[in-house]
């Protein structure tokens, strides 16, 4: 059973940083792709941005330059750094991932339970 878990959320003034994680547990024989989202009330999940398993990145417009993905494939563990932190960006922060939990190769994908941000004075 492959569980996903971000942590890191919370409470931030405007300006200010965070550093959310994402764990893949688990039976894991590798992990793929994995991806950052987001999810304001009464707005639609929104993709914040993506790592692949060799390290390149990509984001979305609203968060270029601010935010920042990164992992650790030794721990199965990714990362966003997020700097600059605007009221805007109040959001439940979902992990999402393409898994190996069997040695046959197929990837399965799983989503985290997600993490609040609030990005308030």
């Amino acid at each position: 059973q492959v569980q996903l878990v971000e942590s890191g959320g919370g409470l931030v003034q405007p300006g200010g940083s965070l550093r959310l994680s994402c764990v893949a547990s688990g039976s894991i024989f590798g992990v793929g792709i994995m991806y950052w989202y987001r999810q304001a009330p009464g707005k639609q999940r929104e993709l914040v941005g993506y790592i692949e398993s060799d390290g390149s990145t990509d984001y979305g417009d609203s968060v270029k330059g601010r935010f920042t993905i990164s992992r650790d494939n030794y721990k199965n563990t990714m990362y966003l750094q997020m700097n600059s932190l605007k009221p805007e960006d109040t959001a439940v922060y979902l992990c999402y991932a393409l898994v190996q939990p069997y040695s046959d190769g197929r990837y399965l994908d799983y989503w985290g339970q997600g993490t609040q941000v609030t990005v308030s004075s």
